[in-house]
């Protein structure tokens, strides 16, 4: 019987190594400690060996394709599959930040939404039956999507939108940033509580296409890990956008 085996992207650090942390006490498999920076990546390893437990690491860029790839194939090719992925790694702008807003727009998505989508593309085909998947998604998008005028509302909350649907709002979001144009065009001014709206929409699609997938019983759900004081926390009030999207489901059914 193979090993089963656990990656948590983003993982050198707060929410991500906690959960590492916790999935070393819990899980009867390997767990993978991702990071950017190798450096960073194997500090933080050396720190959980010290309390006594034994993650191993593995470099991960999601802003990168071939990172991506090559964590791909080394889960391919040593465990044949992949049986939990926490998708943690993202990034948030300051609220003092003075980077122009049509570049944060465009930055905070490349990770937290793109990135995402991009590493969802290249282990889910690894995903065996019964794994679990999950997304940090967090209440501000809630907030973002309260903000969005009823028309951009009604798109994103639309419970039988696709991934290239979903896609190509974020990527109107942003060329609305850059054209200075986005309130204009109903979508709130924060590229993070953006991104996250991406996530937790993205979640619901990628539930519906699993439940009709061959492989039996493996399950996607996005959470708000609630306030935590990490290098991402910005200090905003969130709330969650699910029951939202649920209510528009049950309408729809």
């Amino acid at each position: 019987m193979s090993t089963k085996v656990a990656v948590v992207t983003g993982s050198n650090k707060g929410i991500g190594y906690a959960i590492v942390r916790g999935l070393c006490k819990q899980f009867k498999g390997d767990v993978f400690l991702t990071a950017r920076n190798e450096e960073l990546g194997k500090k933080a390893i050396q720190s959980l060996n010290e309390e006594g437990f034994s993650p191993k690491f593995h470099q991960l860029d999601i802003t990168d394709q071939a990172s991506i790839e090559r964590l791909r194939d080394f889960l391919k090719n040593t465990y044949g599959g992949l049986d939990i992925l926490v998708n943690n790694a993202g990034m948030a702008y300051k609220n003092a930040s003075p980077a122009p807003f049509a570049e944060q727009a465009e930055v905070t998505n490349k990770t937290n939404y793109f990135g995402t989508i991009a590493v969802c593309d290249a282990l889910f085909p690894l995903l065996r039956p019964h794994a679990r998947v999950v997304h940090l998604s967090s209440m501000a998008s809630s907030y973002a999507i309260r903000k969005c005028s009823p028309e951009v509302q009604a798109k994103f909350l639309n419970p039988n939108i696709t991934i290239e649907e979903l896609t190509a709002l974020m990527n109107d979001f942003i060329q609305a940033a850059k054209n200075g144009e986005h309130e204009k065009k109903g979508y709130p001014s924060s590229a993070y509580s953006m991104s996250k709206v991406g996530i937790s929409v993205l979640t619901h699609i990628q539930q519906r296409q699993l439940s009709a997938d061959s492989r039996e019983d493996i399950i996607v759900n996005s959470c708000c890990p609630g306030w935590y004081e990490t290098s991402t926390y910005c200090g905003v009030l969130f709330i969650e956008i699910t029951n939202q999207i649920r209510s528009a489901e049950n309408k729809q059914n």
